[in-house]
């Protein structure tokens, strides 16, 4: 979901040349009248003007109904309170204490949700529900997928949950995961909330340094943690890594050993077996509404990431309004994301749960045995939702594969995005593959672009079920999102670039960041631009059709003659061409006055960068976007460095490429391939 938080506090500046187009665009695909009656969000609707207030639905127009209910979910006369005391009574949120009221304190930072009220999301999530199908379906890299029933869930969890008590694990302590997505993570994370103590994760493929980053600032008591993993049809042996972490966290009382490549538990560490083998009824601590569930990281790709924490109630709000409304998810769904446990899509994942779903768990390769891994993974689990990486659908377009021509994906009824911004051509292929292109697909594709970000574990914008969708665009902002794009003024507009902003507090949003009394580096973060409203640090267009397209960071604006435009439109262009792989663009202005702006591309194999091919690079952005997006150099390299969660690197090598030494540009440890980054340092001695 996409981007993470400016590293730093900026000052408002120009928006980037907007890319809209003059008419209209057609809508690529429209909801049929079924699909619309039956979806969640319309018997919300209905439900909400009979009950709470709101504007009654007028037949045969949903695009018109899902405005309304928009502006009556933000309306600044309460209606964030009335939206989401409706939610809470729609979802039959159990409150163990009443609240008091809804917002006692709309003000950022520092919203106070629901006061007074006590609850448990994990209780939610083990809930008896109408629920068919099994809890989790796992499916290990070259395996069958495993289920896990929802009594197996509950009993494991009520297991886990009471031998966190005996080791002593209270409300408020932390519990730690070095662990891919398995089964045993989200049991460990149900119990941990179970117990009111806070979650917090990292994947197995981050190094020793990356996970200290994060650990070493919460202080886990208890880390779980596997042996290993299999990724790309390889073993990784982790206990070198694991041995580290003992080693280096002195608050740890103990080490729970998940036996995942078969090795024995080492010395003094606790048998996963052993601790969810009892079968115990679960005991759900009732907590706060703003008690921490977990703590989440920014990418870290300056410093130490930031350790986001995030309430229960807050979270379970948000989630269950996004699942059930956004994504239509309920009993009888079968939930996959491509995702790991180091990126809040694992999070969002697990809480499928919440709303009755099957949660389909993958552990491994996005790409094993080959690039249509992932929809090979759909069709032997039956998902009903997909949910990948734009990142991965552009792999697949290149790649020439056809999951709807050549995989039973009949069961699919939307294939979802997020990670970066869907370029129009993977919109088209999405469009093109599940529609006519044979028997296999289904008929009625529904296509998700979402955007959101670790800070608020949610979207902004995105799925809307309901609602058209157009190429290029997400549908719209999401309910009781306050979601505006800003001029360096501080004033909303519409059809044009501007800073994306969210004007009122949103549930999920941080209740604090951890080892910040003050709130100070949280107020930095979010508050600095625009005082007491959520300055994300993204480049949005809010459309006059109520859709939203996003532009990329406003952090690493590229500026040209003095006209601002942003890196996504450049990425969409010269990722079309078939002898590139990967792009990266970078603007660097000089100490002597002047403006550099080399495009780096990662070539497709047997390709060559010769002249010939630096001149349609060139010919493509001129005539698709504008003579002044032509870069002033065309480089090659091996590689494009990205976030462990798979954002480019634009800002920290921007900052290598003016001269700032590697180990002050970039944490190491965030970084996937921190040996691509060398490159980099060797083209700015070379200039300086």
């Amino acid at each position: 979901m996409p981007s993470q938080p400016p590293t730093e506090p900026s000052v408002p500046s120009v928006a980037p040349e907007s890319s809209a187009r003059p008419e209209p665009p057609a809508a690529l695909w429209r909801p049929g009248p079924e699909r619309i009656e039956q979806a969640q969000l319309t018997r919300f609707h209905r439900w909400a003007a009979a009950h709470h207030g709101a504007p009654e639905p007028v037949p045969g127009d949903p695009e018109a109904n899902y405005a309304a209910l928009h502006r009556w979910s933000v309306a600044p006369d309460g209606g964030l309170e009335r939206f989401w005391r409706a939610a809470a009574e729609w979802f039959d949120v159990r409150f163990s204490t009443p609240y008091e009221t809804v917002l006692a304190d709309a003000a950022m930072p520092g919203a106070r949700w629901f006061p007074g009220a006590r609850l448990n999301y994990a209780e939610h999530a083990l809930r008896e529900t109408t629920a068919t199908g099994p809890a989790l379906l796992h499916v290990a890299e070259g395996g069958e997928p495993q289920p896990v029933s929802r009594a197996e869930l509950r009993a494991q969890v009520g297991s886990l949950a009471a031998e966190l008590r005996r080791l002593g694990v209270r409300p408020g302590d932390r519990v730690g995961a070095y662990l891919p997505n398995i089964p045993q993570a989200a049991v460990a994370l149900l119990a941990t909330a179970a117990v009111g103590a806070v979650w917090t994760s990292c994947s197995p493929d981050f190094g020793a340094r990356s996970v200290l980053d994060r650990f070493r600032q919460v202080e886990p008591v208890v880390l779980v943690t596997v042996d290993g993993y299999r990724y790309g049809g390889k073993e990784h042996d982790r206990r070198e890594t694991v041995a580290e972490l003992r080693r280096e966290l002195p608050s740890l009382r103990a080490v729970v050993h998940v036996p995942l490549l078969g090795t024995p538990a080492p010395e003094g560490a606790l048998e996963w077996d052993a601790l969810v083998a009892t079968g115990a009824e679960p005991v759900f601590e009732q907590v706060p509404f703003d008690h921490p569930l977990w703590v989440l990281y920014s990418s870290g790709t300056t410093g130490l990431p930031k350790a986001i924490v995030q309430s229960q109630g807050g979270i379970l709000l948000e989630h269950l309004k996004q699942l059930a409304l956004h994504c239509d998810l309920g009993p009888g769904d079968r939930f996959f994301w491509y995702t790991s446990t180091g990126w809040m899509m694992w999070n969002f994942l697990v809480s499928g749960l919440l709303v009755g779903a099957t949660v389909i768990t993958y552990d491994g390769s996005p790409g094993h045995p080959d690039v249509a891994g992932q929809w090979r993974v759909a069709e032997r689990t039956g998902a009903t939702f997909f949910g990948t990486s734009a990142a991965y659908v552009m792999a697949c377009r290149k790649a020439d594969v056809h999951p709807g021509r050549d995989l039973d994906l009949t069961r699919v009824r939307c294939v979802a995005t997020t990670g970066s911004p869907l370029p129009p051509d993977g919109f088209r292929w999405i469009h093109d593959e599940f529609h006519g292109s044979g028997p296999s697909g289904p008929a009625d594709m529904w296509i998700a672009s979402v955007s959101g970000g670790t800070d608020v574990c949610s979207c902004f914008a995105g799925a809307v079920p309901t609602l058209p969708v157009h190429i290029g665009e997400l549908q719209a902002a999401g309910l009781a999102t306050d979601l505006q794009a800003w001029d360096p003024a501080g004033e909303p507009v519409t059809d044009e670039v501007g800073e994306l902003v969210v004007a009122q507090p949103m549930p999920s949003m941080p209740v604090r960041f951890w080892n910040d009394p003050d709130g100070e580096r949280y107020r930095d973060s979010y508050f600095s631009t625009y005082p007491g409203v959520w300055r994300h640090g993204d480049w949005i267009t809010l459309t006059s059709r109520g859709s939203v397209v996003i532009h990329g960071r406003s952090d690493s604006t590229l500026n040209r003659q003095g006209v601002r435009m942003g890196s996504a439109d450049i990425y969409e262009v010269v990722e079309r061409l078939p002898e590139v792989r990967e792009s990266l663009v970078i603007g660097v202005e000089l100490p002597d006055g002047g403006y550099w702006m080399p495009l780096f591309v990662q070539l497709a194999d047997g390709a060559r960068l010769d002249e010939g091919l630096r001149d349609r690079i060139r010919d493509a952005l001129r005539r698709q976007c504008s003579p002044r997006h032509v870069p002033d150099e065309v480089i090659e390299v091996e590689g494009v460095p990205h976030t462990l969660t798979g954002k480019r690197l634009e800002v920290p090598v921007k900052r290598i490429l003016q001269g700032t030494p590697l180990e002050k540009a970039v944490n190491p440890g965030s970084v996937d391939r921190v040996e691509l980054l060398a490159f980099y340092e060797r083209l700015a001695r070379s200039r300086s």
